[in-house]
């Protein structure tokens, strides 16, 4: 899948709308179900719905931004991403008076470049995991499932599971703070 992924997202580059389309197709599940986890019932069925659309909206918008290989992690980003906002705009369901907005300085810019340079890292760390410590973590932390739902679909004692993110999680703690990223 990761060649027909490539393909796709030149296409979409290209603006071909069916590229988006069997982009929605192959993606809708995982997408609805970041949502849905990561929402745990705070939102409505309509909610959810208007997130997931969201999310190819934006895709659509930023195609050009796309890495070819990285479309999976690119919309697992934007779901994330635009479900924290959906939750904030439905928990606050506040007016912003424009004299209000903050204008960024720059110091966030700073720590907005510092940021990307953090998750360039991990993802080039993700990369060395091997399976299937790999999976649980993304499942995990990517995807918001549960431990428990995690070692049923991997066929995993739980406890087996927790183990393996904590020895993960250590490993690239280690490794981060071996390329500079101490905390």
């Amino acid at each position: 899948m990761p060649d027909e992924n490539s393909k796709l997202v030149k296409r979409l580059k290209k603006k071909e709308e069916q590229a988006l389309e069997q982009i929605m197709k192959r993606f809708t599940p995982l997408v609805a179900s970041i949502v849905h986890n990561i929402a745990k019932g705070s939102l409505t069925t309509e909610d959810i719905e208007e997130v997931v659309t969201d999310v190819f909206v934006t895709l659509w918008r930023n195609a050009e931004k796309v890495q070819e290989d990285k479309l999976k992690a690119y919309l697992c980003c934007i779901a994330k991403t635009r479900t924290y906002n959906k939750l904030d705009t439905v928990k606050r369901a506040v007016i912003v008076d424009i004299d209000e907005m903050d204008v960024e300085d720059d110091f966030s810019l700073s720590e907005t470049a510092e940021q990307n340079d953090l998750n360039a890292c991990l993802l080039e760390i993700i990369d060395t995991i091997p399976e299937p410590d790999r999976e649980i973590l993304l499942r995990h932390y990517f995807y918001y499932q549960t431990i428990t739902d995690i070692a049923q679909r991997l066929q995993l004692n739980a406890e087996t599971v927790k183990g393996k993110l904590f020895r993960t999680r250590k490993k690239m703690k280690t490794q981060l703070i071996e390329r500079g990223y101490a905390r």
